[in-house]
């Protein structure tokens, strides 16, 4: 996995966890904390092999998929069994999953809860380890309820590790419900964007907001880039305008299968396409290696938001640019992001008037047209009346 060696979090909670303490962990996306969690798990599970040893929550089935493969690389030497338990897919299939006994399972609380209720055989009586990953987006997404079921039905006796971005009261009220003594370990700030990332902002007029992304998906031509949007309506549209200027760009939102979303991903992670065009599912907990440019196509509508969207590129090191797209309706919001980043962003020049007047008629076309799309891919999604929404969809919140 190309460890050269241990990132900050890795080199403060490794070890306290190898002592068998429980930690709570305050880190960025993007800073190695999984394998934070990993390590001592494996290491532990190394001397002592039994199935059901570990669980780890997590808030969306993309971050639970990644948090897995980074276990089975981890674990591959010592015949590791992991299993990843999430909404979206079959419940018989899982079962049967569940019933070759891994030793690690990988679970969104929802549909782990729905196992523990209803799969007959399946029990975490004798779980060591629960790791709670995200915790402030499970809290964020109701998963409150969920997490207080787990807690119920696992063993009071067992090493618990909480990570997240941010400490809020309900990560401190969850704390004391489900750590015993733990260390307390930080390498973060509440508000905090990356020194090797240089922010912007470009005051658009709405009429042109979607010319001046294309100039900038031209000007950024080749790079690997993250658009990111307020609503699912807007990722398939923008996505769908790309494609049809000639861009290899690739929609991630809520409404997709997971077979969908998956495929998205990893066409953006082998660079089959260099643009993910998203909705806010994708600004947490994503793995995604290099990203060179985040474009916030509608201005988020927190400062937290806002910190998790930017932290997808200047990773672990690496220089990154971000730049916000704000129209005068975004003017309240984005004083706000100002006041809590505690800086004012540059503003990026706009290309000359005739430039864009040139561009915009092309562009003007291929979003009717990309509305058109948009519209058919809809009607076709409701054509069977709808679908039941499992209570595990990461995109509870868009529309």
């Amino acid at each position: 996995m190309k460890f050269t060696k241990p990132t900050p979090i890795q080199s403060e909670a490794i070890p306290h966890a190898l002592e068998g303490k429980d930690i709570i962990g305050l880190a960025q996306t993007g800073s190695g904390k999984t394998a934070a969690f990993a390590i001592p798990i494996l290491q532990s599970l190394w001397h002592a092999q039994q199935p059901y040893f570990a669980l780890v929550l997590a808030p969306t089935r993309e971050l639970a998929f990644q948090i897995k493969d980074t276990f089975d690389a981890l674990g591959s030497s010592m015949g590791l069994r992991s299993s990843c338990i999430v909404g979206g897919m079959d419940m018989m299939d899982q079962a049967r999953d569940l019933m070759r006994k891994p030793h690690v399972i990988v679970a969104t609380p929802g549909r782990i809860m729905d196992h523990l209720e209803h799969t007959k055989g399946f029990s975490l009586k004798n779980l060591k380890y629960l790791v709670m990953d995200e915790a402030d987006r499970l809290l964020d997404m109701d998963f409150g309820p969920a997490l207080d079921k787990i807690l119920k039905v696992i063993p009071i006796k067992r090493t618990t590790y909480l990570f997240s971005a941010t400490m809020t009261n309900k990560i401190e009220k969850l704390q004391r419900a489900s750590l015993h003594n733990p260390v307390r370990v930080a390498v973060s700030s509440k508000y905090q964007t990356a020194d090797n990332l240089v922010q912007s902002m470009m005051l658009v007029n709405d009429g042109y907001k979607n010319t001046i992304l294309i100039h900038l998906l031209n000007e950024f031509m080749g790079k690997s880039i993250i658009v990111f949007t307020r609503t699912v309506a807007h990722a398939q549209r923008t996505a769908l305008l790309a494609r049809i200027l000639g861009f290899n760009a690739v929609p991630l939102h809520g409404q997709l299968s997971q077979s969908q979303r998956l495929g998205s991903l990893n066409k953006f992670k082998s660079n089959q396409a260099n643009i993910l065009v998203a909705t806010d599912v994708a600004a947490r907990g994503l793995d995604i290696p290099s990203v060179d440019v985040v474009i916030n196509y509608d201005i988020p509508t927190d400062s937290k938001a806002y910190i998790h969207r930017v932290g997808r590129t200047a990773r672990a090191g690496r220089s990154g640019k971000s730049i916000s797209l704000i129209t005068q309706y975004d003017l309240e919001m984005y004083l706000r992001i100002e006041s809590v980043l505690g800086k004012k962003l540059p503003k990026e020049d706009k290309p000359p008037k005739e430039v864009l007047d040139a561009l915009h008629v092309h562009v003007d076309k291929a979003t009717a047209e990309a509305i058109r799309q948009t519209k058919e891919i809809h009607d076709k999604r409701n054509g069977g009346g709808g679908r039941r929404r499992n209570r595990d969809d990461a995109d509870r919140e868009e529309r």
